[in-house]
């Protein structure tokens, strides 16, 4: 495991107010297994992370990148420990409400809805959500292209017309939609070309340190992990 700052993980708190320094979302002795009594997937693992940072995950396969990402996403919870979500336990909470509010998901496959165009893409999320707006959507998510690097002419475009950066770019103004805290990517470049990726890793790090927000990317690209914050390594599972 190595950690451009800081890996230890301070012993959780109740449900409080986060103070200053205070990790956003921590994993404090966190095990998984799929079934009782077999074979951890994820054993007795603790980690903090912060706002304002990009961290990056790496691990060869197996090692638990997938199983990580559903228990920091709340789409499933630890066998052993707790995922902590400003200090929270995250078992405890309405974890439909943390997905659609608190975070942002970005999927390798982008999960987009080819028959909508990038702006009901985008608004979808939104109504889901169940947020309330002070401004009309639409108004919301043309700045969201803006923010993606996306010119605003394609807000009417087809999902099916556009190149995989393209979408990419999109599923990523998708996830910011409800403005989440935490934003999680999976692989977001791995089959982009190179200046692609790296634009897209201007706009995570745009996220993190002008936004504030905690960005958590799995990822097997070097390039990716050395230009984050933050790298934490996953080891193979023996």
């Amino acid at each position: 495991m190595t950690d451009k700052k800081n890996t230890a993980a301070p012993a959780a708190q109740p449900a409080a107010a986060l103070e200053a320094g205070e990790p956003i979302l921590r994993l404090g002795d966190v095990s998984y297994a799929y079934k009782k009594g077999g074979p951890l997937v994820i054993d007795h693992l603790s980690y903090s992370f912060d706002t304002g940072r990009v961290t990056s995950i790496m691990g060869p396969s197996g090692a638990g990148k997938t199983t990580l990402l559903s228990l920091i996403s709340g789409l499933t919870v630890p066998t052993g420990g707790r995922v902590l979500f400003e200090g929270r336990d995250l078992a405890t909470l309405d974890r439909y409400d943390y997905r659609s509010r608190d975070i942002g998901v970005i999927f390798q496959s982008f999960n987009l809805l080819p028959g909508l165009t990038v702006l009901e893409n985008i608004m979808l999320t939104m109504d889901a959500s169940g947020k309330r707006f002070d401004r009309p959507k639409k108004e919301i998510a043309l700045e969201l292209l803006d923010q993606v690097h996306l010119p605003r002419h394609y807000a009417d475009e087809r999902i099916l017309h556009l190149s995989g950066g393209e979408q990419q770019r999109v599923a990523i103004a998708r996830a910011l939609s409800d403005d989440p805290k935490v934003v999680i990517a999976d692989e977001p470049t791995g089959n982009l070309d190179p200046a692609t990726q790296e634009d897209i890793m201007a706009i995570f790090l745009e996220l993190a340190h002008e936004q504030d927000k905690c960005v958590i990317i799995v990822t097997h690209s070097p390039q990716i992990a050395k230009a984050s914050d933050t790298v934490f390594e996953l080891k193979a599972r023996r």
